[in-house]
Protein backbone atom coordinates (compact mmCIF):
# COMPACT_ATOMS: atom_id res chain seq x y z
CA UNK A 1 0.00 0.00 0.00
CA UNK A 2 0.99 3.61 -0.48
CA UNK A 3 1.64 5.34 2.82
CA UNK A 4 -1.58 7.39 2.54
CA UNK A 5 -3.56 4.13 2.47
CA UNK A 6 -1.36 2.39 5.02
CA UNK A 7 -2.07 5.14 7.55
CA UNK A 8 -5.76 4.25 7.39
CA UNK A 9 -5.68 0.50 6.90
CA UNK A 10 -2.29 -0.79 8.08
CA UNK A 11 -2.68 -3.20 11.03
CA UNK A 12 -6.18 -1.94 11.61
CA UNK A 13 -9.64 -3.52 11.41
CA UNK A 14 -12.96 -2.96 13.17
CA UNK A 15 -12.98 -4.08 16.81
CA UNK A 16 -13.70 -7.80 16.98
CA UNK A 17 -16.56 -7.98 19.47
CA UNK A 18 -18.54 -4.84 18.59
CA UNK A 19 -17.47 -3.90 15.06
CA UNK A 20 -16.49 -0.40 16.22
CA UNK A 21 -14.45 1.31 13.49
CA UNK A 22 -12.85 3.86 15.82
CA UNK A 23 -10.18 2.60 18.20
CA UNK A 24 -11.88 1.62 21.49
CA UNK A 25 -10.48 3.13 24.67
CA UNK A 26 -9.82 0.41 27.24
CA UNK A 27 -9.55 2.73 30.23
CA UNK A 28 -8.75 -0.01 32.71
CA UNK A 29 -5.85 -0.29 35.13
CA UNK A 30 -5.81 -4.10 35.03
CA UNK A 31 -7.52 -7.13 33.48
CA UNK A 32 -9.29 -10.02 35.21
CA UNK A 33 -9.10 -13.76 34.46
CA UNK A 34 -11.39 -16.53 35.61
CA UNK A 35 -8.72 -18.78 37.07
CA UNK A 36 -5.41 -18.42 38.87
CA UNK A 37 -3.92 -20.79 36.30
CA UNK A 38 -4.73 -18.43 33.43
CA UNK A 39 -3.06 -15.47 35.12
CA UNK A 40 -0.06 -17.62 36.08
CA UNK A 41 0.38 -18.64 32.42
CA UNK A 42 0.33 -15.02 31.27
CA UNK A 43 2.85 -13.90 33.88
CA UNK A 44 5.06 -16.84 32.93
CA UNK A 45 4.87 -15.87 29.26
CA UNK A 46 3.24 -19.14 28.19
CA UNK A 47 0.04 -17.40 27.08
CA UNK A 48 -0.62 -13.96 25.61
CA UNK A 49 -2.84 -11.57 27.50
CA UNK A 50 -3.19 -8.21 29.18
CA UNK A 51 -2.21 -7.90 32.82
CA UNK A 52 -1.79 -4.29 33.88
CA UNK A 53 -1.85 -1.10 31.81
CA UNK A 54 1.61 -0.15 33.04
CA UNK A 55 2.84 -3.09 30.92
CA UNK A 56 0.29 -3.47 28.13
CA UNK A 57 -3.27 -2.55 27.22
CA UNK A 58 -5.52 -3.34 24.22
CA UNK A 59 -5.74 0.31 23.12
CA UNK A 60 -1.98 0.70 23.33
CA UNK A 61 -1.49 -2.59 21.50
CA UNK A 62 -3.52 -1.41 18.53
CA UNK A 63 -1.64 1.90 18.37
CA UNK A 64 1.71 0.09 18.62
CA UNK A 65 0.77 -2.25 15.79
CA UNK A 66 -0.08 0.66 13.53
CA UNK A 67 3.25 2.36 14.26
CA UNK A 68 5.08 -0.92 13.67
CA UNK A 69 3.52 -1.22 10.22
CA UNK A 70 4.34 2.41 9.37
CA UNK A 71 8.02 1.91 10.24
CA UNK A 72 8.21 -1.56 8.61
CA UNK A 73 9.19 -2.90 12.01
CA UNK A 74 9.02 -6.09 14.05
CA UNK A 75 7.32 -4.76 17.19
CA UNK A 76 6.79 -1.54 19.16
CA UNK A 77 6.42 -0.33 22.72
CA UNK A 78 4.60 2.93 23.45
CA UNK A 79 5.65 5.25 26.28
CA UNK A 80 4.34 8.28 28.15
CA UNK A 81 6.45 10.75 26.12
CA UNK A 82 9.19 10.93 23.52
CA UNK A 83 11.77 11.39 26.27
CA UNK A 84 10.40 8.34 28.09
CA UNK A 85 10.79 6.38 24.85
CA UNK A 86 14.43 7.42 24.40
CA UNK A 87 15.29 6.87 28.08
CA UNK A 88 13.67 3.44 28.17
CA UNK A 89 15.28 2.31 24.92
CA UNK A 90 18.73 3.48 26.04
CA UNK A 91 18.44 1.76 29.42
CA UNK A 92 17.41 -1.47 27.70
CA UNK A 93 20.67 -1.40 25.75
CA UNK A 94 23.19 0.20 28.09
CA UNK A 95 24.24 0.15 31.73
CA UNK A 96 26.97 1.44 33.99
CA UNK A 97 30.30 1.57 32.16
CA UNK A 98 28.74 1.63 28.70
CA UNK A 99 28.90 4.39 26.11
CA UNK A 100 26.71 6.09 23.51
CA UNK A 101 27.90 7.86 20.38
CA UNK A 102 25.53 10.67 19.43
CA UNK A 103 25.29 13.52 17.02
CA UNK A 104 25.77 16.80 18.89
CA UNK A 105 22.98 18.80 17.25
CA UNK A 106 20.10 16.89 18.80
CA UNK A 107 17.04 18.16 20.66
CA UNK A 108 17.95 19.94 23.89
CA UNK A 109 16.02 17.52 26.08
CA UNK A 110 17.80 14.51 24.59
CA UNK A 111 21.14 16.29 24.85
CA UNK A 112 20.49 16.93 28.54
CA UNK A 113 19.60 13.28 29.09
CA UNK A 114 22.82 12.12 27.44
CA UNK A 115 25.11 14.80 28.86
CA UNK A 116 23.71 15.36 32.37
CA UNK A 117 21.44 12.57 33.58
CA UNK A 118 22.84 9.33 32.17
CA UNK A 119 26.41 9.99 33.40
CA UNK A 120 25.07 9.87 36.98
CA UNK A 121 24.18 6.24 36.25
CA UNK A 122 27.51 5.41 34.64
CA UNK A 123 26.54 5.80 30.97
CA UNK A 124 28.80 8.16 29.03
CA UNK A 125 28.01 9.84 25.72
CA UNK A 126 30.63 10.75 23.14
CA UNK A 127 29.19 13.62 21.11
CA UNK A 128 30.37 14.08 17.53
CA UNK A 129 29.64 16.59 14.80
CA UNK A 130 26.38 15.23 13.43
CA UNK A 131 27.18 15.26 9.73
CA UNK A 132 30.82 14.10 10.06
CA UNK A 133 30.58 10.39 9.26
CA UNK A 134 34.24 9.72 10.10
CA UNK A 135 33.70 11.14 13.60
CA UNK A 136 31.28 8.31 14.45
CA UNK A 137 33.88 5.75 13.39
CA UNK A 138 36.54 7.40 15.56
CA UNK A 139 34.24 7.59 18.61
CA UNK A 140 33.32 3.88 18.73
CA UNK A 141 34.93 1.81 21.48
CA UNK A 142 34.46 -1.68 22.89
CA UNK A 143 31.99 -0.16 25.38
CA UNK A 144 29.74 1.50 22.77
CA UNK A 145 26.18 0.16 22.97
CA UNK A 146 24.36 2.67 20.81
CA UNK A 147 24.77 5.20 18.01
CA UNK A 148 22.05 7.85 18.06
CA UNK A 149 20.98 10.41 15.45
CA UNK A 150 17.91 12.43 14.50
CA UNK A 151 16.68 12.50 10.90
CA UNK A 152 16.76 16.31 11.15
CA UNK A 153 18.68 18.04 13.94
CA UNK A 154 16.47 20.16 16.15
CA UNK A 155 16.93 23.13 15.96
CA UNK A 156 20.13 23.13 13.84
CA UNK A 157 18.23 21.46 10.97
CA UNK A 158 21.29 19.54 9.80
CA UNK A 159 20.75 16.14 8.17
CA UNK A 160 23.08 13.22 8.94
CA UNK A 161 23.86 10.61 6.29
CA UNK A 162 22.01 7.78 8.01
CA UNK A 163 23.04 5.08 5.53
CA UNK A 164 26.74 5.91 5.95
CA UNK A 165 26.45 5.95 9.74
CA UNK A 166 24.49 2.68 9.61
CA UNK A 167 27.39 1.06 7.75
CA UNK A 168 29.70 2.00 10.63
CA UNK A 169 27.22 0.64 13.18
CA UNK A 170 26.94 -2.65 11.30
CA UNK A 171 30.72 -2.95 10.94
CA UNK A 172 31.04 -2.88 14.75
CA UNK A 173 27.81 -4.74 15.59
CA UNK A 174 26.28 -1.71 17.31
CA UNK A 175 22.63 -0.68 17.39
CA UNK A 176 21.75 2.43 15.38
CA UNK A 177 18.79 4.33 16.87
CA UNK A 178 17.14 7.04 14.78
CA UNK A 179 14.69 9.65 16.05
CA UNK A 180 12.16 10.08 13.23
CA UNK A 181 9.94 12.63 15.01
CA UNK A 182 10.37 15.56 12.62
CA UNK A 183 10.09 13.65 9.34
CA UNK A 184 7.73 10.78 10.32
CA UNK A 185 7.36 7.59 8.23
CA UNK A 186 5.63 9.68 5.55
CA UNK A 187 8.91 11.38 4.58
CA UNK A 188 11.57 8.97 5.84
CA UNK A 189 11.87 5.25 6.57
CA UNK A 190 14.98 4.90 8.74
CA UNK A 191 14.91 1.10 8.51
CA UNK A 192 15.49 1.33 4.76
CA UNK A 193 18.58 3.43 5.52
CA UNK A 194 19.97 0.90 8.01
CA UNK A 195 18.42 1.86 11.35
CA UNK A 196 17.81 -0.87 13.93
CA UNK A 197 15.53 1.07 16.29
CA UNK A 198 13.29 4.04 15.50
CA UNK A 199 11.89 6.36 18.17
CA UNK A 200 9.28 9.11 17.99
CA UNK A 201 7.84 11.77 20.18
CA UNK A 202 4.33 11.03 18.96
CA UNK A 203 3.24 14.26 20.68
CA UNK A 204 4.44 16.07 17.56
CA UNK A 205 3.54 15.30 13.93
CA UNK A 206 1.99 11.88 14.62
CA UNK A 207 -0.60 13.48 16.91
CA UNK A 208 -0.68 16.75 15.02
CA UNK A 209 -3.16 18.56 17.23
CA UNK A 210 -1.23 19.49 20.36
CA UNK A 211 -3.60 17.68 22.71
CA UNK A 212 -1.61 14.67 23.98
CA UNK A 213 1.89 13.56 24.96
CA UNK A 214 3.36 10.24 23.93
CA UNK A 215 6.31 8.33 22.53
CA UNK A 216 7.10 5.06 20.80
CA UNK A 217 10.03 2.68 20.31
CA UNK A 218 10.03 0.53 17.16
CA UNK A 219 12.35 -2.46 16.81
CA UNK A 220 12.98 -2.68 13.06
CA UNK A 221 13.75 -6.40 13.29
CA UNK A 222 17.11 -5.92 11.57
CA UNK A 223 19.54 -6.47 14.47
CA UNK A 224 20.94 -9.82 15.60
CA UNK A 225 20.28 -9.78 19.34
CA UNK A 226 22.59 -12.76 19.87
CA UNK A 227 25.46 -10.30 19.42
CA UNK A 228 27.80 -10.73 22.45
CA UNK A 229 28.03 -6.93 22.81
CA UNK A 230 24.51 -7.24 24.29
CA UNK A 231 25.14 -10.27 26.49
CA UNK A 232 22.58 -9.05 29.03
CA UNK A 233 19.87 -9.84 26.45
CA UNK A 234 20.94 -13.48 26.03
CA UNK A 235 18.31 -14.96 28.39
CA UNK A 236 15.63 -13.22 26.35
CA UNK A 237 17.24 -14.19 23.04
CA UNK A 238 17.34 -17.84 24.10
CA UNK A 239 13.62 -17.68 24.78
CA UNK A 240 12.15 -15.39 22.10
CA UNK A 241 14.97 -14.89 19.54
CA UNK A 242 14.40 -11.74 17.44
CA UNK A 243 12.00 -10.33 20.04
CA UNK A 244 14.73 -10.24 22.71
CA UNK A 245 15.03 -6.43 22.76
CA UNK A 246 11.27 -5.83 22.90
CA UNK A 247 10.76 -8.57 25.52
CA UNK A 248 13.42 -7.10 27.80
CA UNK A 249 12.15 -3.61 27.12
CA UNK A 250 8.48 -4.28 27.90
CA UNK A 251 8.74 -6.93 30.59
CA UNK A 252 11.62 -5.51 32.57
CA UNK A 253 12.82 -1.96 31.87
CA UNK A 254 9.52 -0.40 30.78
CA UNK A 255 7.63 -2.31 33.47
CA UNK A 256 10.07 -1.29 36.20
CA UNK A 257 10.48 2.38 35.24
CA UNK A 258 6.74 2.90 34.78
CA UNK A 259 6.73 5.32 31.84
CA UNK A 260 3.45 3.90 30.59
CA UNK A 261 1.25 5.44 27.92
CA UNK A 262 -2.32 6.56 28.60
CA UNK A 263 -5.04 4.65 26.67
CA UNK A 264 -6.85 7.92 26.00
CA UNK A 265 -3.67 9.49 24.58
CA UNK A 266 -3.17 6.41 22.38
CA UNK A 267 -6.70 6.97 21.09
CA UNK A 268 -5.85 10.60 20.23
CA UNK A 269 -2.61 9.55 18.53
CA UNK A 270 -4.49 7.01 16.41
CA UNK A 271 -6.83 9.75 15.22
CA UNK A 272 -3.76 11.78 14.29
CA UNK A 273 -2.23 8.89 12.33
CA UNK A 274 -5.14 8.82 9.90
CA UNK A 275 -4.55 12.38 8.66
CA UNK A 276 -0.74 12.31 8.91
CA UNK A 277 0.01 12.06 5.17
CA UNK A 278 -2.20 14.96 4.12
CA UNK A 279 -0.95 17.08 7.02
CA UNK A 280 2.71 16.36 6.23
CA UNK A 281 2.12 17.27 2.58
CA UNK A 282 0.71 20.65 3.62
CA UNK A 283 3.39 21.18 6.31
CA UNK A 284 6.10 20.59 3.73
CA UNK A 285 4.68 22.69 0.90
CA UNK A 286 3.94 25.56 3.30
CA UNK A 287 7.37 25.37 4.94
CA UNK A 288 9.12 25.31 1.56
CA UNK A 289 7.19 28.37 0.41
CA UNK A 290 7.94 30.27 3.64
CA UNK A 291 11.63 29.32 3.51
CA UNK A 292 11.98 30.37 -0.13
CA UNK A 293 10.24 33.69 0.54
CA UNK A 294 12.26 34.55 3.63
CA UNK A 295 15.55 33.49 2.04
CA UNK A 296 15.14 36.54 -0.22
CA UNK A 297 14.16 38.93 2.60
CA UNK A 298 16.89 41.36 3.60
CA UNK A 299 15.40 41.72 7.07
CA UNK A 300 16.39 38.11 7.83
CA UNK A 301 20.10 37.37 8.33
CA UNK A 302 19.79 33.64 7.63
CA UNK A 303 17.09 31.10 6.79
CA UNK A 304 17.85 27.45 7.42
CA UNK A 305 15.66 24.76 5.85
CA UNK A 306 16.82 21.37 4.49
CA UNK A 307 14.74 21.90 1.35
CA UNK A 308 16.64 25.00 0.25
CA UNK A 309 19.26 24.17 -2.41
CA UNK A 310 21.91 26.21 -0.56
CA UNK A 311 21.49 24.16 2.64
CA UNK A 312 24.77 22.26 3.23
CA UNK A 313 22.91 18.94 3.61
CA UNK A 314 20.44 19.46 0.77
CA UNK A 315 21.76 16.54 -1.29
CA UNK A 316 21.62 14.15 1.68
CA UNK A 317 18.12 15.32 2.59
CA UNK A 318 16.96 14.92 -1.01
CA UNK A 319 18.31 11.36 -1.06
CA UNK A 320 16.86 10.33 2.33
CA UNK A 321 13.48 12.05 2.35
CA UNK A 322 10.55 11.50 0.03
CA UNK A 323 7.76 14.03 -0.48
CA UNK A 324 9.19 17.00 1.41
CA UNK A 325 11.60 18.23 4.04
CA UNK A 326 9.41 18.63 7.13
CA UNK A 327 7.71 21.53 8.93
CA UNK A 328 10.71 23.13 10.68
CA UNK A 329 12.72 26.14 9.61
CA UNK A 330 14.83 28.65 11.52
CA UNK A 331 15.54 32.35 11.14
CA UNK A 332 18.41 34.42 12.45
CA UNK A 333 17.40 38.00 13.09
CA UNK A 334 20.63 39.58 14.31
CA UNK A 335 19.91 40.08 18.01
CA UNK A 336 17.91 38.53 20.82
CA UNK A 337 15.84 41.72 21.05
CA UNK A 338 14.83 41.46 17.39
CA UNK A 339 14.05 37.75 17.84
CA UNK A 340 11.81 38.50 20.83
CA UNK A 341 10.23 41.45 19.02
CA UNK A 342 9.40 39.23 16.04
CA UNK A 343 7.91 36.49 18.25
CA UNK A 344 5.86 38.98 20.28
CA UNK A 345 4.48 40.63 17.13
CA UNK A 346 3.14 37.42 15.58
CA UNK A 347 -0.64 37.38 15.70
CA UNK A 348 -1.51 33.85 14.59
CA UNK A 349 1.60 31.75 15.21
CA UNK A 350 1.57 30.48 18.78
CA UNK A 351 4.63 30.94 21.02
CA UNK A 352 5.16 27.56 22.69
CA UNK A 353 7.60 24.66 23.02
CA UNK A 354 6.18 22.11 20.59
CA UNK A 355 6.36 21.27 16.89
CA UNK A 356 4.34 19.40 14.28
CA UNK A 357 1.03 20.95 15.34
CA UNK A 358 -1.63 21.75 12.73
CA UNK A 359 -1.12 25.39 13.74
CA UNK A 360 2.05 27.37 13.05
CA UNK A 361 4.23 27.54 16.16
CA UNK A 362 7.23 29.67 17.10
CA UNK A 363 9.84 29.41 19.85
CA UNK A 364 13.16 30.97 20.89
CA UNK A 365 15.39 27.91 21.48
CA UNK A 366 18.19 29.66 23.43
CA UNK A 367 15.87 30.81 26.20
CA UNK A 368 13.66 27.71 26.32
CA UNK A 369 14.63 24.09 25.66
CA UNK A 370 18.34 24.93 25.24
CA UNK A 371 18.66 27.41 28.10
CA UNK A 372 20.61 25.02 30.36
CA UNK A 373 23.22 24.21 27.70
CA UNK A 374 26.69 25.72 27.88
CA UNK A 375 27.85 28.11 25.19
CA UNK A 376 29.90 25.33 23.57
CA UNK A 377 26.92 22.98 23.65
CA UNK A 378 24.66 25.63 22.13
CA UNK A 379 27.15 26.18 19.36
CA UNK A 380 27.17 22.44 18.60
CA UNK A 381 23.37 22.48 18.55
CA UNK A 382 23.31 25.49 16.23
CA UNK A 383 21.63 27.69 18.82
CA UNK A 384 22.32 31.43 18.95
CA UNK A 385 20.53 34.22 20.83
CA UNK A 386 19.04 35.57 17.59
CA UNK A 387 17.68 32.20 16.41
CA UNK A 388 13.93 31.69 16.02
CA UNK A 389 12.43 28.28 15.20
CA UNK A 390 9.19 28.06 13.27
CA UNK A 391 7.06 24.93 12.95
CA UNK A 392 4.95 25.73 9.92
CA UNK A 393 1.34 24.62 10.18
CA UNK A 394 -1.36 23.71 7.69
CA UNK A 395 -3.06 27.12 7.50
CA UNK A 396 -3.25 28.80 4.08
CA UNK A 397 0.32 29.76 3.28
CA UNK A 398 -0.64 33.33 2.34
CA UNK A 399 -1.98 33.88 5.85
CA UNK A 400 1.21 32.46 7.39
CA UNK A 401 3.34 34.76 5.24
CA UNK A 402 1.15 37.75 6.04
CA UNK A 403 1.61 37.15 9.77
CA UNK A 404 5.38 36.78 9.37
CA UNK A 405 5.56 39.90 7.20
CA UNK A 406 3.85 42.15 9.73
CA UNK A 407 5.94 40.66 12.57
CA UNK A 408 9.17 41.35 10.69
CA UNK A 409 8.02 44.90 10.07
CA UNK A 410 7.29 45.36 13.75
CA UNK A 411 10.68 43.90 14.80
CA UNK A 412 12.69 46.02 12.34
Amino acid sequence: MHVNTELLHGAYAPEETTGATALPIFQSASFAYETAEELEAIFAGRDAGYVYSRINNPTLDRFERRMTVLEDGLASVSCSSGMAAISTAVLTLAGSGDEIVSGSSIFGGTYSLFAQTLPRYGITTRFVETTNVEAYQAAVTSRTKLIFVETVGNPKLDVPDIAAIAAIAKEHGIVLMVDNTVTTPVLCKPKALGADIVVHSTSKCINGHGNAIGGIIVDCGSFDWSNPRYAHLKPFYDRVRNFAFVANLRNRVHRDLGGCFSPFNAFLMSIGIESLAVRMERHCTNAARVAETLSQDTRVDEVRYPGLPDHPDYSVATRQFSGGFGPLLTLRLGTKDRAFGFINALQRAQNLANLGDAKTLVVHPASTFCRDATEAERQAMGVTDDLVRLSIGIEHVDDILEDIEQALNSAS
